[in-house]
């Protein structure tokens, strides 16, 4: 993770990494603000987020970079906004106003929206109680050329994450929804998915992969048959 200085959120639950801890400036009650963002490559894919928290003064007091493996675009902005709110709790800031350009999650932060995904509840119910340790909060959402810094801070994160698996440049393209125990795993490089030894599918079986110089690889170790006509879903 890269941090100037970062936080470390004390995470009840293992969804999404603790950023490491270093002191900061001196906590108060005024506002301080943050812009945050996340983004999968491929919703699902390599995931990460940033995100850029300013003094009352406008002056930048921390950058928050993290890769969170792979995971949905709406996992990644929701992991951001934990990230800002743990930093303010560790660091005696009691009031936070962030900026996101997720309408969705600020809608629901809001009340103004109901969260019915599974895979999100968890991290919303977590959000309000992060929330109510504050003495003042506030969301609000703006497009993403106004979000800038945290963008680039999300896209560094995804950068250094898929440098580190071997994923770098690789689009993960499929017709299925990802295996649950794969679903966290960063994706695997082409000569990896050769090399596993796998048996041959049969027809109308749907697989997940990706695209590499034009060429079809599949996760999970299945192998296609010679001559077969596939069709390709973007996610």
């Amino acid at each position: 993770m890269l941090s100037r200085p970062t936080a470390s959120p004390e995470a009840p639950s293992s969804l999404f990494p603790a950023p490491q801890k270093r002191p900061s400036a001196n906590g108060s009650g005024e506002w301080i603000s943050a812009h945050c963002d996340g983004g999968a490559r491929g919703n699902p894919g390599p995931a990460g987020y940033g995100a850029l928290i300013q003094a009352p003064d406008g002056s930048v007091i921390a950058e928050l970079s993290e890769f969170l493996g792979f995971k949905t675009n709406n996992f990644a902005e929701y992991s951001g906004l934990l990230g800002c709110l743990q930093y303010a709790l560790d660091h005696g800031h009691r009031r936070l106003r962030l900026v996101s350009d997720s309408e969705l999650m600020v809608k629901q932060i809001q009340g103004k929206y109901q969260v019915k995904s599974p895979d999100l509840r968890p991290l919303f119910d977590e959000a309000k109680r992060r929330i109510a340790k504050l003495d003042g909060f506030e969301i609000s959402h703006a497009l993403r050329h106004k979000n800038k810094d945290a963008d680039r801070l999300a896209n560094e994160a995804m950068d250094r994450g898929m440098k580190r698996s071997g994923a770098e440049g690789l689009a993960p393209v499929a017709g299925a929804r990802p295996y649950p125990e794969r679903a966290a795993a960063p994706v695997p490089t082409a000569s990896a998915s050769r090399a596993m030894p796998a048996p041959v599918v049969k027809a109308d079986t749907m697989l997940r992969g990706f695209t590499r110089d034009g060429v079809v690889h599949v996760l999970g170790g299945e192998k296609l048959p010679d001559g077969v006509f596939v069709k390709i879903i973007r996610e």
